[in-house]
């Protein structure tokens, strides 16, 4: 097969699994109408493949945890294949690989080619990688699960479903909208048409917002952005899952072969080369750095390289050239970070009132072993309730995910967070189990307690300002109700009787879902607030204590 035909097929890969993975994440969301009804709520494929199939999120999670969760051995599916070929989920499938490929390829190779082929050469500066993977697994050995925040997938799939794709939803809609109100019939039919068109494609059911959008998404951009200067400069120097596959690479059996050690010293071969693996003949080819890209073949005027199954080494560098000293700071770093990241704050003494995790969590610190802090279980909740922290679960859980009842609420009867989730820091449980109840409706167990709510009586209307409102026992959805109303006369301002409905809340059947904070008519601070005391998953949270039969 002629390389040029292989260089194509790479295109076509790279293509290929972006679009793949773009469609899996938009589809991260359920499209319809959650009955309490159903037993199971699922969506029509799994979406986590990705994730599914990081062979550095298993790793990580695999040595944080002592075990490996469920589909992550589908890993297996480019570990054995990179011992054989190399890192070609580099450049054939990552999908943060294939936007730096894009971003890259948009500098201007007239002006800029000399100082292209000059950054294109290999620097020491590329086994920072190689370091950030050492300290991330001995972070994770220790129990920190801080791999996912520099994860290519899972930033990718962070970045996109908190920060760019609900920007590229709000301008979407902001131009429909301008669309659907002008007064040319012309431009209203435009705008029906390409709603319909965006509606089932790139857009999400439903506009949604998200914190820390802005922070995620500058990080996501200068990354972008970096590649103007470097290519792929996230690949080369910083991705750990690239360094992975890297150390995997050391016995592959496909490797570039220099024929002899003429060249006419065009530096062609470099113009284009993704990894900064130096394939210029007369110097040595680092196996470990070539994404397989196989931009060098085709530009070689002389052709004097091949890339071939079992290739003379001579010009080979096998492994990383790693330095003793930064190795051993490498592991220092990742063994004080467990102490370092906990030394300001308690898991066990001091839990956090406003940290309101998902359903079927895991206790906060086999939580943070696992969760690799994706998104996909917050672009999955249908009402935008979960977003990603930034100190309420101290730095070690920065961007993990928590409930923020003020803008949405957990909806009874969903139970997709566990189900997306890849690493089970959110266990996936059914519905009937999330809600405490067997295939007949009937109460066999506790359902599961993200929280209890408590009344600010200085601001709820009924309590401070004898107005009537009854929203948040309206809105409660357990059955028997958490929220019950109890009829008393007051004195309004005019000296006049009258009679309101005070709310109360009964905390053995309260869930904490968040319903009566999303739905309290006071705005900025409801008078009725959800806080993680009473949560199912900690013992050493509780306010009730539990009677022994």
């Amino acid at each position: 097969m002629k390389i040029q035909t292989v260089v194509k097929l790479r295109r076509a890969s790279q293509i290929f699994f972006f679009v793949l993975f773009l469609f899996l994440l938009i589809n991260t969301e359920f499209q319809g109408a959650l009955d309490s009804k159903e037993t199971e709520i699922n969506l029509p494929f799994p979406v986590s493949i990705f994730l599914e199939i990081d062979p550095f999120i298993a790793l990580a999670n695999a040595i944080s945890t002592h075990t490996l969760y469920r589909s992550l051995i589908f890993s297996l599916i480019i570990i054995i294949p990179t011992f054989f070929l190399g890192r070609f989920f580099c450049g054939w499938i990552c999908p943060l690989g294939s936007l730096n490929h894009f971003f890259g390829s948009l500098k201007s190779e007239s002006k800029l080619g000399k100082k292209r082929i000059e950054s294109n050469r290999y620097k020491k500066w590329q086994t920072t990688k190689y370091y950030i993977l050492i300290a991330v697994l001995l972070a994770a050995l220790f129990g920190s699960q801080i791999a996912g925040i520099v994860d290519p997938i899972s930033l990718t799939v962070r970045s996109f479903s908190v920060a760019v794709l609900p920007t590229l939803n709000f301008g979407l809609n902001a131009i429909l909208q301008t669309l659907h109100n002008s007064e040319i019939k012309l431009l209203q039919s435009a705008g029906n048409g390409l709603q319909f068109v965006l509606k089932n494609s790139i857009m999400s059911f439903k506009l949604v917002h998200f914190q820390q959008a802005v922070f995620i998404g500058l990080i996501f951009v200068t990354i972008m952005v970096l590649n103007l200067r470097i290519t792929r400069f996230w690949c080369r120097a910083l991705c750990p899952l690239g360094a992975l596959l890297g150390v995997f690479s050391r016995w592959a059996i496909l490797g570039l072969e220099k024929k002899s050690t003429k060249c006419s010293d065009c530096n062609i071969c470099q113009l284009h080369c993704q990894g900064g693996d130096d394939p210029k003949i007369g110097l040595k080819w680092r196996k470990s750095e070539c994404h397989l890209c196989f931009n060098c073949i085709p530009s070689c005027p002389d052709n004097e390289m091949i890339f071939t199954f079992f290739p003379q080494t001579q010009t080979t560098v096998v492994k990383p050239d790693l330095k003793r000293r930064k190795i051993m700071t490498s592991i220092a770093a990742g063994a004080l970070t467990l102490p370092l990241l906990r030394s300001s704050t308690s898991l066990n003494a001091a839990p956090n009132k406003n940290l309101i995790r998902p359903p079927g969590s895991l206790d906060e610190k086999h939580f943070l072993e696992r969760c690799i802090r994706c998104g996909e279980c917050m672009k999955v909740c249908p009402n935008n309730a979960l977003h990603p922290t930034f100190m309420e679960a101290g730095l070690e859980g920065i961007w993990s995910p928590i409930l923020v009842p003020q803008i949405g609420y957990c909806e009874p009867s969903c139970v997709l967070c566990g189900e997306v989730c890849p690493t089970g820091a959110i266990w996936e449980i059914s519905q009937n189990e999330k809600m405490g109840v067997d295939s007949a409706g009937k109460s066999v167990a506790d359902p599961v307690k993200l929280g209890t709510a408590f009344y600010d009586r200085g601001r709820c209307l009924p309590w401070a300002m004898a107005k009537p409102c009854i929203v948040c026992e309206e809105w409660c959805p357990t059955s028997p109700k958490a929220i019950y109303l109890q009829k008393e006369l007051v004195v309004d301002s005019n000296g006049k009787m009258a009679e309101v409905q005070r709310p109360f809340v009964d905390p053995e059947r309260c869930i904490g879902c968040g319903a009566c904070e999303h739905a309290c008519p006071i705005q900025v601070e409801p008078a009725i607030q959800v806080k993680s005391i009473g949560e199912s998953r900690a013992k050493n949270n509780q306010i009730l204590l539990k009677k022994k039969a």
